[in-house]
């Protein structure tokens, strides 16, 4: 999902040591990072004066976007090897609508069940990781919608889990996301059947789930199709993919619920750079472009 590079992902490397060791900085409340990439314009070369309009005014008064995420999903948003400043696809291409609205950005890293709580009650200006557009989470807030993913499954090379037959099997996931709904309905179904329920493994951080699999803990895992597979290459041949992906549906960029002129905004601000390269150009950096989508939309149908 990710081009060659030599800095590691924190908690999802091939060595599990070394895995353990790092996946606790991912934790971190303080993780900020208002340097864009190369591909990511500055926001004086940028600004588009009829999106910066619609910033908040107290947004705008700051000059600053302070963002919740959760930096344990990479390639999506994750620390560096610094242990403090957040990168990935996500945090490119955000630098790079912040600019277009005048502004920098402050990343913080936060449990990821705990952003939407937090845009809501006014601790983050924004959510940003990886949420998929979902009934309800847009009965809470506002969301824009800027890349598409599903569902993939992984597992140890060779092993014998099948995701439509995964009964008694140990599974591996994130807490609070939609994989969650997920392997907790096909759990349903085996008991249902009378056959023995699937022992779902809940973890606050995406790269503890991931060293599940790898050290042998659980059997396989779930995650959104980017992670799974930036997973498997960083693994170096500890974990394969299982199946196809499946249920693709839209990210969305979140926003307090009375937030829809600045949402428009937002939304504004991608479709510019979807028309200018920059979005293309920032997907393909980090591999993932088989998700990028033509037209961002405020609170879309999911």
């Amino acid at each position: 999902m990710k081009i060659t590079r030599s800095r590691t992902l924190l908690g999802v490397v091939g060595a599990l040591t070394l895995a353990v060791s790092l996946s606790a900085c991912g934790s971190s409340s303080n993780s900020n990072s208002t340097a864009g990439s190369a591909s990511t314009p500055t926001a004086a070369a940028s600004v588009d004066p009829s999106l910066a309009a619609a910033v908040p005014s107290e947004i705008k008064s700051k000059g600053t976007i302070l963002i919740g995420t959760d930096s344990t999903y990479a390639p999506n948003e994750f620390l560096d090897t610094d242990g403090t400043t957040v990168i990935g696809m996500d945090v490119d291409l955000f630098n790079a609508v912040a600019a277009k609205l005048g502004l920098k950005t402050q990343w913080q890293s936060a449990k990821f069940d705990s952003i939407i709580p937090g845009v809501s009650s006014g601790k983050y200006n924004i959510g940003i990781s990886s949420f998929t557009i979902n009934p309800q989470r847009e009965a809470q807030v506002t969301m824009v919608s800027y890349f598409s993913a599903g569902t993939q499954w992984g597992q140890k090379p060779g092993g014998s889990v099948n995701p439509n037959a995964a009964c008694g099997k140990k599974i591996a996931v994130q807490t609070g996301t939609v994989q969650v709904d997920d392997v907790t309905a096909r759990s349903q179904k085996c008991v249902a059947a009378g056959q023995p329920a699937i022992k779902i493994d809940q973890y606050q951080l995406q790269s503890d789930a991931t060293s599940s699999v790898v050290s042998g803990k659980d059997e396989a895992m779930l995650a959104d199709s980017p992670i799974s597979a930036y997973a498997v290459k960083l693994t170096n041949g500890q974990l394969a993919l299982v199946g196809s992906t499946y249920d693709a549906a839209l990210y969305g960029y979140v926003l307090p619920k009375d937030q829809t002129d600045f949402a428009g905004a937002v939304a504004g601000a991608v479709k510019e750079l979807i028309a200018d390269g920059t979005y293309n150009q920032i997907l393909t950096k980090w591999g993932v472009q088989i998700g990028a989508i033509t037209n961002p939309t405020v609170n879309p149908t999911p």
